[in-house]
């Protein structure tokens, strides 16, 4: 296959290569037609840059790491798929690791991404991370950092999340509207971002609804694979028992869900089931599962664009900010309402 380079650009559209660099570099010196004309050459041309080439004109490396709890987790290889079409679009390698929910292997990690020269690091911290010391020191060196999913307000860096309390809020108003009322919340560590965004949602649509925030209706869990049936277990055998569960991950909504099978209870006749997930299988599972959607590939996509910003533009990048992406309910079978949900759902609402 031929390669094109940045000078068959410049003279397919008859313009200097520094502006076809500048341009797809997405250089505010540059004019809107003239990077859309360049970007659309580039396209046709398949024209893809060369990392290597690039940063053999200077200091950087041309690389980021990224650091993810697990791979494995569906989000998370779904927010990597982002960051990686941006990278590559962008010129950049991307270096991935996974702390395995673990603050020490983060900590190896960062060392490890800091050792390889990496221009900026995307991270989401792991479960065990309450302490973001390792983090400081490393914008302490001046590289530049983009949080993502789980993220550290104290750190005073950009961050990209899941609109985390807008979809807890919409997942227990949809279960109160479907005639719930005792509705247990399995969540993780009380100290992750999500897990105190999400907690605070579910809070605000009882309040809303004008139903009593019971703390015995709460579990906070870790990532043990055999740890949610104790749990609801422990739910079950409350006086009166829970009539719905929103779970504040995909491996806890799976899970819940085969400990109600295992326990000979019928969803969503006995008690109704939502997620908070971004899991691909949502809709092949016995019943198939309501959740909320979190937008994983365009989570990780801003996330790689802010942090090369960060690196090309520096002072110029967007403000350090929140982003937030919405998130998106899904109603399925798992909260399908029954004849006596429905009665009581209208008087809910009246």
């Amino acid at each position: 296959m031929e390669t094109f380079t940045i000078k068959d650009i410049a003279r397919e559209l008859n313009i200097s290569t520094s502006t076809v660099s500048r341009a797809l570099r997405g250089s505010y010196e540059i004019n809107p037609e003239t990077k859309r004309l360049v970007m659309e050459c580039a396209e046709r041309l398949n024209y893809r840059p060369n990392p290597i080439a690039l940063s053999l004109k200077g200091s950087a490396s041309r690389a980021i790491g990224v650091i993810v709890p697990q791979i494995a987790n569906y989000f998370f290889s779904q927010a990597i798929n982002g960051i990686e079409a941006i990278a590559y679009n962008r010129g950049y390698h991307v270096i991935i690791f996974q702390s395995q929910e673990s603050y020490e292997r983060e900590t190896a990690n960062v060392h490890q991404a800091m050792s390889r020269k990496v221009d900026g690091l995307l991270i989401s911290l792991s479960s065990e991370t309450s302490d973001v010391a390792h983090l400081r020191d490393v914008l302490d060196k001046h590289v530049p950092i983009v949080l993502f999913d789980r993220v550290a307000a104290e750190l005073g860096v950009t961050q990209v999340v899941a609109d985390n309390f807008g979809g807890a809020f919409a997942a227990t108003e949809h279960l109160i509207q479907s005639g719930r009322r005792r509705i247990a919340h399995l969540t993780i560590q009380p100290w992750l971002s999500i897990t105190q965004e999400r907690l605070a949602g579910y809070r605000a649509a009882l309040e809303k609804h004008g139903l009593e925030y019971d703390e015995t209706l709460i579990r906070y869990g870790t990532f043990g694979p055999d740890e949610v049936g104790p749990m609801v277990d422990e739910l079950m055998a409350l006086d009166p028992m829970p009539d719905a569960f929103f779970t504040a991950s995909d491996r806890l909504a799976v899970g819940c869900l085969k400990a109600l099978h295992q326990r000979n209870l019928a969803i969503p006749d006995d008690v109704s089931l939502i997620g908070f997930t971004n899991l691909n299988v949502a809709d092949l599972l016995s019943p198939s599962l309501s959740t909320v959607v979190q937008p994983a590939q365009e989570i990780g996509q801003v996330a790689a664009e802010r942090l090369i910003d960060l690196i090309e533009f520096k002072h110029r990048a967007k403000p350090v900010g929140t982003v937030k992406i919405p998130t998106e309910l899904i109603v399925r079978d798992s909260t399908r309402l029954t004849e006596h949900a429905k009665h009581a759902g209208a008087a809910a609402t009246k």
